[in-house]
Parts: C-alpha cells; structure tokens; sequence
C-alpha cells in the first residue's frame, strides 16, 4: 500500500520535479567565515529559488549541494572530491577562500568539471587564466590597491599592513604593494598573522609601535573583527581597512561596538542602488523572504545569475563539458545593469571595486 502511494505521488508530480541538475558548493558553513559563507549562499538561493519556483531550467530542477568545509582547505579538497566523483555534480559554485579553491583545482582540471563564481578575488584564480573556474567579481589586488590609494588621497601616509600568512594574505599583499609603489611611499610596518589563531599580544603592539594612522587588515571574518577589538583595547584609532571577503552584515555584527567607521572595499555596487536592475530584483525577492540584501548576498546572487544563465545555454542535458563551453562563450551577458563578459583568455567577468564605510548604525555605506 505505501509503495503504491509513493509510486501515485511520483505519477503526479510536475515532470520538472524528477529531474535534478546537481551542483556542488564546499564552503565553511562553521568556522571564522560562517557568517559570510551563509550570506553569499543565501543570496545565490534566491535566484537558484525563484528559477525553480518556475519549472526550473529547461524542464530541470537545480539542487545546490552544499558540504562544510570548516574554512579547512584540506577538508575542502576532500570534500570537492566527494562532490564529484561521488555525488557526480555537473559543475561547482560559490567556494570560498584562496588556498581551499586552489586545493581543489587539480580535482576540476583532471574530471572537467567547471567552478563558477568562487567566492575568493585571488589573482591565482585569474591569471593565467585557469580553464575551469569562471570568476564573477574583482581581484583582491585591485581592492587593496584601491584601499591604499584611498587612504593616501586622504593625507594618510602612515599604512601598516596585517595579512594572513596563507596565499589569499600573500596575493592581497601585493595588491597592496602596488599602491605604495604608485604614490611612492613605503608602509610603516608589514605584519604576516598566523590565518586559523592569529597572536593579537604580538599584532597589536607591531602596529601602534609605528603609531600606525591606518591598518590595511587583510584576513577573513574572526580573524579581523577580533583584531579590530584588539587594537581598540590597546588606545589606538588607526583607520581599519579590509577587503571585501568580510563585506556581510555577520561581520558588523562580530565587530559590535568597534564596528563603526571601518572601512570595507566593495566589489558590487551598494545593494541599495536601484538604479541597477539585478539589485531591485534581489531586493524583491529577499523580501520575501524576510531577508536584508547585504553585500555578500549579492555576490552570491551574480554568481547564481551567471550559473543559471551557464545551464539554460547548455541544453536539456546539461554535461560539464557543455556547461563549460557555454561559459566560455558567454560575452556581454547583463546580469541586470552590470555585464558578464567571458574569452579564453580573461575569465575575471566583472572588475567593479569601490570602498564603504560602516555607519553608526550598522550599515555600509558608499
């Protein structure tokens, strides 16, 4: 009897519902970066939601496959194995973090598979051109060179530097370098921080030894909001600068009352421009869902734009090798005000950048 109640309920489904199109996440939904993490994947469900709301693409349902990695790049490795040899997904999205990206790169390069949208500007991602991932935001080097050029427009000439000591802290560094060298000036101090337990009794006083006025902090989620806190603790009011791994509002909220006057870079515009098309959207359906557009929630929602979009191209039985080619042909795809642009030799897709600072009341603004 219940056999054939399933069997009546399957008959009965809409056609869509039997026929999944698997994707695969590994990102750390526990650790530093969680609140980032849910973010950015709350903001790709929106659209992967509203699509499948609506019969899904070519007759086929998305289901995003979403594996904690614990912001641990050997687990991410491990579990991006997992995802596809076992789980077969046809493409992958939406990781997060330098060097756990790049420990996945040999699993996507040895089974085809196509990564859109990691959630990591490292340069490492975009030149050379690495055939399977197809980038959807700026590069870390270009936001932290902003940042240092930003800052010294301001009169500030005493930067100090705080990066981690893994190859997103190494590759923003030189972001960063590149800034001084423009406005020939050198930073005051440069300080490497261990990424998973950062020494703040070592970091801070590195930091107000120079009498630092801004401290360009490069790492992720924790690692700088308890920094922040750190150097506060310790009298000093330098301007605290960091990218824009860290544009959510779970890391305002980490930094609670330090929070005011941080700057973060950006590289979406501000989630309240309703002048671009793709944010009004993201807004509606948020609401919807009772949710605050943020930042990282709209980098999760170009991504998610850029997949769907990747899988509509590719037919009615998607492959990776089909999904991978319509990728690379997709030239001036407008996402809603800002356009992807893909060759085989660029795979960065949009290079906006800009900088906000988080108000008072716990806002970014531009």
């Amino acid at each position: 009897m219940k056999k054939w109640i399933v069997a009546a309920v399957a008959a009965c489904a809409p056609a869509w519902a039997l026929s999944q199109i698997l994707v695969g996440q590994t990102a750390g939904f526990s650790g530093p970066v969680a609140a980032g993490v849910k973010e950015t994947t709350d903001g790709a469900r929106l659209w992967i939601d509203s699509v499948n709301a609506k019969g899904g693409v070519n007759g086929q349902r998305i289901e995003l496959v979403s594996l904690d990695d614990k912001f641990d790049p050997k687990l991410a490795a491990a579990n991006a194995k997992v995802l596809i040899e076992e789980k077969n997904v046809v493409a992958m999205f939406l990781t997060r973090g330098t060097p756990h990206t790049e420990a996945m790169l040999p699993l996507l390069e040895a089974h085809g598979v196509p990564l859109v949208a990691p959630s990591t500007g490292a340069m490492v991602l975009h030149k050379p051109v690495k055939k399977y991932v197809f980038n959807v935001r700026a590069t870390y080097q270009h936001e932290a060179e902003k940042a240092v050029l930003h800052l010294h427009t301001q009169g500030i000439s005493r930067i100090a530097v705080v990066h981690a000591d893994d190859s997103f802290g190494a590759d923003a560094l030189q972001g960063a370098e590149r800034g001084f060298k423009k406005d020939g000036f050198e930073p005051v101090v440069i300080v490497k921080a261990d990424r998973a337990k950062p020494d703040f009794r070592t970091i801070v006083p590195a930091l107000t030894a120079k009498d630092a006025q801004a401290v360009l902090w490069i790492a992720s989620g924790n690692a700088v909001s308890d920094g922040v806190k750190a150097l506060r603790a310790a009298g000093s009011a330098a301007q605290v600068v960091t990218l824009s791994n860290n544009a959510s509002s779970g890391f305002i909220k980490s930094l609670g009352a330090d929070a005011r006057g941080v700057i973060v870079t950006q590289v979406f515009p501000d989630e309240r421009s309703f002048a671009y098309p793709f944010i009004q959207e993201a807004a509606g359906l948020a609401k919807e869902k009772k949710l605050s557009l943020s930042p990282a929630m709209l980098e999760g929602y170009a991504g998610a734009k850029v997949l769907v979009e990747a899988l509509r191209r590719a037919g009615p039985s998607p492959t990776r090798a089909k999904i991978e080619a319509a990728l690379e042909g997709m030239k001036k795809f407008d996402i809603g005000g800002m356009e992807i642009h893909y060759t085989p030799e660029d795979h960065t897709g949009i290079e906006f950048a800009d900088l906000s600072i988080i108000s008072q009341d716990g806002r970014f603004l531009r």
